[in-house]
């Protein structure tokens, strides 16, 4: 593939990223509520790498022509994304005292929970099938399944550089800020939960 054509999906898929939405509010929970936001983060990457193979196979293209099929994604996506900002809503981020640190959920389920918003995010579904093909070349030496992969790593790459900053800046600037911390968690989790909303109701009203 031509540099230019991976500086150019960069730049466009840059701004995505740095959009903010049910990912940024995950990392941020995760770094007000953890040790480290590498679990979660990772979680929500390997989400997106997911994603990058299953439009590389060519799944995507059948899953969108099918109405109820993405109908169901939508449904159990939104489902989970109101579920755990329902759950941070009940459940407001403690931060510790006197340099004690709070119990923490085991990294393989932060791992879960980032890669459950990712992966059934019909949004990050929807937007890696209308993008990657579009900065694909048919004529290239590369098979498109490898270029639409190698996009798809791109796009993952800047994912990792910014939640990791999202979630760790969060941890740092709001440890010494309990109240604020807890407005955050909030805020997020109602971001989530409204997130969810929308995309069901786009979709049933689509």
């Amino acid at each position: 593939m031509a540099i230019g054509t991976v500086a150019a999906f960069w730049a466009v898929s840059f701004l995505f990223v740095l959009t903010p939405g049910a990912d940024w509010a995950y990392a941020i929970a995760a770094g007000l509520r953890h040790r480290t936001v590498v679990p979660a983060v990772g979680g929500l990457l390997t989400g997106h790498v997911a994603m990058t193979v299953v439009v590389a196979a060519g799944v995507a293209s059948l899953v969108a022509r099918s109405p109820l099929v993405l109908t169901a994604l939508t449904a159990v996506g939104a489902a989970y994304l109101v579920w755990l900002g329902i759950a941070m809503l009940a459940n407001p981020v403690a931060l510790p005292q006197a340099g004690a640190e709070q119990a923490s959920e085991s990294w393989v389920r932060q791992a879960v929970k980032g890669l459950g918003i990712s992966g059934l995010n019909p949004k990050v579904f929807l937007l890696f099938l209308a993008l990657l093909p579009q900065f694909t070349d048919a004529g290239a030496r590369w098979p498109l399944a490898l270029q639409i992969v190698l996009l798809g790593l791109v796009h993952t790459a800047s994912c990792a550089v910014v939640y990791t900053g999202v979630g760790t800046g969060a941890r740092v600037v709001l440890r010494a800020r309990p109240a604020a911390a807890r407005v955050v968690t909030w805020v997020s989790g109602a971001a989530m939960i409204v997130i969810g909303v929308v995309l069901l109701f786009e979709r049933v009203a689509g």
